[in-house]
């Protein structure tokens, strides 16, 4: 309780050339070799990827979520996170950060304080409803400690109805339950548009 510290950390075609009927070597030009190679390269080119407007970035605010979206070359990275800030120092507290593409289930990270004691792990529940077993920190950065998550097409839903989810964990020094809470408000709209975003 005593250390705050914490994080942001934080993803993502192909087509099909068709072959044209064989012709002998002979009755084959020079130009007609030139255009099958030529149009290698048109049909096979990817679509870019796009985002609203032409922008090469975008930032939505949804509820206590934002959705933020990047692109890199050929690459489209989207994502909805959260975050908590400390309001004396504006220390970030908490984070939680994730992607889907499809919005029927969610993968990302959970960035939490100093001070805890890694080897019991965390628990989750979301309002009322505990989520079986727990989850296992990775490793520890500068800017705090990691959670790998996951929620499935089970458990996705139950986020986007729910109002809470909250994380249980043991402080390091007392050994003694330390709890933290996520608002989800906004959740199943900012979970919603991050997966139309992603999409190709």
């Amino acid at each position: 309780m005593k250390s705050k510290c914490a994080f942001f950390v934080a993803l993502l075609g192909a087509a099909c050339i068709l072959g044209l009927p064989a012709v002998s070597a002979a009755a084959q030009t020079k130009t007609d070799k030139a255009a099958a190679v030529d149009a290698a390269p048109v049909d096979a080119a990817a679509k870019p990827p796009q985002l609203p407007g032409g922008a090469s970035a975008l930032s939505e605010t949804h509820g206590d979520w934002m959705v933020n979206c990047q692109i890199t070359g050929t690459v489209k990275s989207c994502s909805l996170s959260h975050q908590q800030f400390n309001k004396q120092t504006n220390q970030r507290l908490l984070a939680i950060e994730l992607s889907s593409k499809t919005g029927d289930d969610a993968a990302g990270t959970l960035a939490l304080p100093f001070g805890l004691a890694l080897a019991k792990g965390i628990t989750l529940t979301i309002d009322d409803q505990k989520l079986e077993g727990s989850l296992q920190f990775n490793t520890c950065q500068v800017v705090g400690c990691l959670v790998p998550v996951t929620f499935d097409a089970n458990v996705t839903p139950l986020l986007a109805a729910g109002t809470t989810l909250k994380i249980d964990a043991v402080a390091a020094d007392t050994l003694q339950p330390i709890s933290f809470s996520i608002s989800l408000n906004g959740f199943a709209g900012a979970l919603a548009r991050t997966a139309e975003l992603s999409a190709d």
